[in-house]
């Protein structure tokens, strides 16, 4: 358990402490004052547990949380919150909601949560492991009888059921997502949950891979708060998922305290059904959780620095110099270069409605000319592997996923990078060439000029595009950076039913890290033609890749079981990835940054620690990290 570095001091220590504590230290100074000795939460008896939680009155000031009571972040929050429904994908609450592979359960919570160190899922709201029937066509489980909602109601198989119903009634981007692989969800009694799975022509389920991770990805909402909302809104979809839900009812240990455009604030619930022995049997420690909003990367490592901030989710330049030169408590998950477990691949993607961007040669000429080892070196500070270390392909550096295709043939697409007289020689043999001598090469009679693009603030990532447009330019193709801020970028990048605008030409995303359907995830992220003209597509191929033979290979892995196959189909992936570059990886990066102070909390989650299950580097919020 994650505790305060102070617990159990007494004499001198405590009488300081209540003299600090009664001037409340500020979320922004630098002096977090020595904190009150405090007793570990401990499980509240069972008529307690399912008491309703008393709305906590908003503070005249936030900035006066109790330091030794409050966990702070950096890193996942960047602008103000605009809402906190569930249902939405357009709240920009970040720790509050993130729906995927190892969703965020601060707040709403999964039936079951996934692991990413061992693969395995583990009951959250469910009641054991979950069943698919002997057809593979249907996955029940249970849920636990002690779960409860913050109204102190419980949580039923009806609530996941019309969860379903309402995603898919109001085509909510999950809905949307998952409708082709999910036939029903239904409640067969008040504890008990079938998710019915999509058949194809032969009785098979369409997806068994989307169908399991549906259970580990994905909120259960209350039924009767859906159903206030559905009254306030006029069942009217755009209205449904625009409403702030302010009245939001949850089932998670955190909810919403305070929030404006500074920070944002949770309270724990000291209600909460976790408490019971069937589950965590105590209450987290921290009763706040805080984040300030940092307008960079810049601002939210000196508060790291500074004892601000105890839990970092962001891009810390050369991490190791905080604990090795400046003598600072501050560690990563793995002491020692890349700092971080490897597991997601940001990446460059191109408007294939640019000018020239439909035609492989220029794309894989600039993908060649990029050069890696700085941005691995300088955007990165080493806090990635090079593309020496591990060969580009659709997967990520982890064992698991590097065994899931033929290195050897796939080893002549490959590329390191900086090859600029390869990528010139590419263009040349194209017939896109610099005809009038200015300095750019033209194709149809116009110049290669385009803008790459990535959020602002987000230091790591201007670092890399600056790259690609230095290499750009090493080769004749006129490229500048832009960089919006974050509110915009994910506005106009993820609304694929219109074409992107000019200034989107090459712009950045994450894509998939490790999760139940990895990497059959992440190769379909990256190249199925499905999202395409989706007007809410957080899910990926944002550029607008067509590949109809890529297409039925992503299509039929989730229904193949035979290893020696599931390779082959793998290797065939890479190769036409590799040849046909609709977009290209710039780093392999941590699922999460996970980068701790321990000035005032300790224990956090490290290579080694003993724990069983390993414990995630996930920033303590996301999947089973929250244990």
């Amino acid at each position: 358990m994650m505790r305060n570095k102070f617990i159990g001091l007494v004499g001198l220590l405590v009488i300081l402490s209540l003299a600090l504590g009664a001037c409340g230290a500020p979320a922004t100074t630098t002096d977090a004052g020595a904190p009150q000795a405090v007793e570990e939460a401990t499980q509240a008896p069972a008529e307690e547990a399912a008491a309703p939680v008393q709305e906590a009155a908003a503070p005249a000031d936030a900035n006066t949380l109790p330091r030794n009571e409050t966990l702070y972040y950096n890193g996942q929050q960047w602008g103000s919150v605009v809402g906190w429904n569930p249902y939405s994908s357009s709240n920009n609450n970040a720790m509050a909601i993130a729906q995927g592979d190892n969703a965020r359960v601060v707040m709403f919570e999964t039936p079951y949560l996934y692991n990413m160190l061992d693969g395995k899922v583990y009951p959250l709201l469910a009641d054991g492991d979950y069943t698919w029937n002997d057809a593979g066509t249907e996955l029940t489980f249970k849920l636990k009888s002690a779960a409860k909602w913050s109204d102190g109601t419980p949580v039923t198989a009806e609530d996941v059921a019309y969860t379903w119903a309402s995603h898919v009634k109001y085509n909510t981007p999950i809905g949307a997502a998952n409708a082709d692989y999910i036939e029903d969800i239904v409640a067969v009694d008040p504890q008990t949950v079938v998710v019915k799975a999509k058949l194809d022509e032969t009785g098979k389920a369409v997806n068994p891979l989307l169908v399991a991770a549906y259970v580990s990805s994905n909120y259960v909402m209350q039924k009767a708060w859906t159903e206030t909302l559905e009254a306030r809104v006029g069942d009217d979809a755009t209205a449904f998922l625009a409403d702030p839900a302010e009245d939001v009812v949850y089932s998670g240990p955190y909810a919403k305290y305070f929030a404006d455009d500074s920070k944002v604030v949770y309270v724990r619930n000291d209600s909460y059904w976790g408490q019971d022995a069937s589950m965590w049997g105590k209450l987290p420690a921290p009763k706040y959780l805080a984040h300030a909003i940092y307008k960079d990367n810049a601002a939210g490592t000196t508060a790291l620095q500074a004892g601000e901030v105890d839990v970092s989710q962001q891009f810390n330049s050369n991490v190791q110099d905080l604990w090795l030169k400046d003598n600072l408590p501050i560690s990563t998950y793995l002491p020692d270069a890349p700092y971080g477990i490897g597991a997601s691949l940001p990446t460059a993607w191109y408007n294939l409605n640019s000018p020239g961007l439909d035609q492989v040669a220029v794309r894989k000429a600039i993908a060649i000319a990029v050069d890696y080892p700085t941005i691995i070196a300088n955007a990165m500070t080493n806090q990635s592997a090079t593309f020496t270390q591990v060969p580009r392909s659709l997967m990520n550096p982890t064992e698991g996923e590097q065994a899931m295709y033929d290195h050897a043939a796939v080893a002549d697409l490959q590329w390191a990078g900086n090859d600029v007289e390869g990528a010139k020689k590419l263009l040349d043999d194209a017939g896109i060439v610099d005809s009038d001598g200015d300095g750019w090469r033209e194709y149809d009679g116009k110049n290669l000029s385009y803008v790459a693009t990535c959020p602002n603030g987000w230091s790591d990532w201007q670092a890399a595009i600056e790259v690609v447009a230095a290499a750009g330019k090493e080769i004749g193709i006129d490229i500048t950076t832009n960089f919006p801020e974050w509110s915009v970028y994910q506005t106009v990048v993820t609304k694929s039913d219109t074409p992107l605008p000019e200034g989107y030409d090459i712009f950045m995303m994450g894509s998939n890290g490790a999760g139940p359907t990895q990497p059959w995830g992440r190769a379909r992220q990256l190249m199925s033609s499905e999202f395409i003209g989706m007007p809410s597509n957080w899910n990926g191929n944002f550029g607008g890749y067509n590949n109809p033979d890529a297409d039925a290979v992503i299509q039929a892995i989730p229904a193949e079981t035979d290893p020696a196959k599931l390779n082959e189909m793998y290797t065939e992936l890479v190769k036409t990835y590799l040849t046909d570059v609709p977009s290209f990886t710039l780093m392999y990066r941590p699922q999460s940054f996970h980068t701790v102070n321990e000035s005032v909390w300790t224990n956090f989650p490290h290579e080694g620690d003993g724990t069983n299950p390993p414990v995630p580097p996930l920033n303590l919020t996301d999947g089973w990290s929250i244990a």
